[in-house]
């Protein structure tokens, strides 16, 4: 008995093409993988909540949000454009659009030309300071591929480039950035040194290998207690901005969550096994909801 006839011809085959292309663009934009943008756009929550007194414009929020997410992406293409001949020899990374050779590099500059023309109509609605300080973080969003080709603990660059919504949030709100904005970044920079430190653990072996520079090779077997010593930094940063407010319950309530997920990642990382590291950095999401709830309460509650 003869098969039967397939199904799948020439129309399914041109289905798939287009298909393929956009999931690679989702890709290339991290899309599949937005916890990226959950870890920038957590403290920048926590800055506007804080600066507006518990009640952010709403126009402004919406601004900052599509904001962070433009630029995270943003800053994900220039970081594969950078890395694009590195992330072929890394397991996590070598099936990125980039490195599998599925997106090419002009492709992938006019994707990026387009995601800053739009971070750039977005910020012009925003005031002067705003402004300024966007074209600072532009300019650390681009050249932070480059540190991790020399400088021994790019995660802390990192957490400038990502913190840096703390300050705009401020000066959006506010028109200038108060002291307690920059201890609010300080608190950041912290904690991107902290998730960032336990992402490297996971690619620790091939970074050795290829030259990479990281926090984790900075670290070696001190990387937990790094880790630990970043941690309790972050929360006395973060309790100094509460005291500096005058903040009670709420705020304390949302630190002590806080601080059990950071006891449950030192948890998943004794072992420093990649998926466990991976599954600490992943926690890190947990940790930024649950200041933010601090924030909430807190403001709920006057």
């Amino acid at each position: 008995m003869a098969p039967a006839p397939s199904l799948a011809g020439p129309a399914t085959a041109r289905l798939a093409w287009p298909q393929r292309r956009l999931r690679d663009y989702a890709h290339l934009l991290r899309l599949d993988r937005p916890i990226g943008s959950y870890l920038l756009l957590w403290p920048m929550l926590w800055a506007l909540w804080i600066a507006a007194d518990g009640h952010p414009q709403r126009r402004l929020l919406a601004i900052m949000l599509a904001g962070g997410v433009v630029m995270r992406s943003a800053g994900c293409i220039i970081n594969d454009l950078a890395d694009r001949n590195i992330d072929p020899h890394v397991r996590r990374t070598r099936l990125r659009p980039l490195a599998a050779r599925a997106i090419s590099p002009p492709e992938a500059l006019i994707v990026f030309g387009v995601l800053v023309c739009a971070a750039l109509l977005l910020v012009l609605q925003l005031n002067t300071a705003t402004i300024r300080l966007a074209f600072i973080g532009a300019g650390l969003t681009v050249t932070y591929p480059l540190f991790k080709r020399f400088f021994p603990m790019p995660q802390l660059y990192l957490g400038l480039c990502f913190g840096w919504a703390v300050p705009m949030a401020f000066a959006a709100t506010l028109g200038s950035v108060p002291q307690l904005g920059w201890l609010l970044l300080v608190a950041a920079i912290l904690w991107a040194g902290i998730y960032d430190t336990q992402y490297a653990m996971v690619d620790r072996d091939d970074d050795l290998r290829i030259g990479v520079r990281s926090s984790a090779i900075l670290f070696a077997d001190l990387d937990r207690f790094m880790i630990a010593v970043m941690q309790l930094m972050m929360l006395l940063a973060l309790l100094l901005v509460g005291r500096t407010l005058k903040f009670g319950d709420g705020w304390y309530a949302g630190l002590i969550a806080g601080a059990c997920c950071f006891l449950w990642q030192q948890w998943l990382i004794r072992e420093r096994e990649p998926a466990a590291c991976f599954a600490a950095f992943k926690n890190n999401n947990y940790f930024g909801f649950a200041i933010f709830a601090g924030v909430l309460l807190e403001y709920s509650a006057h």
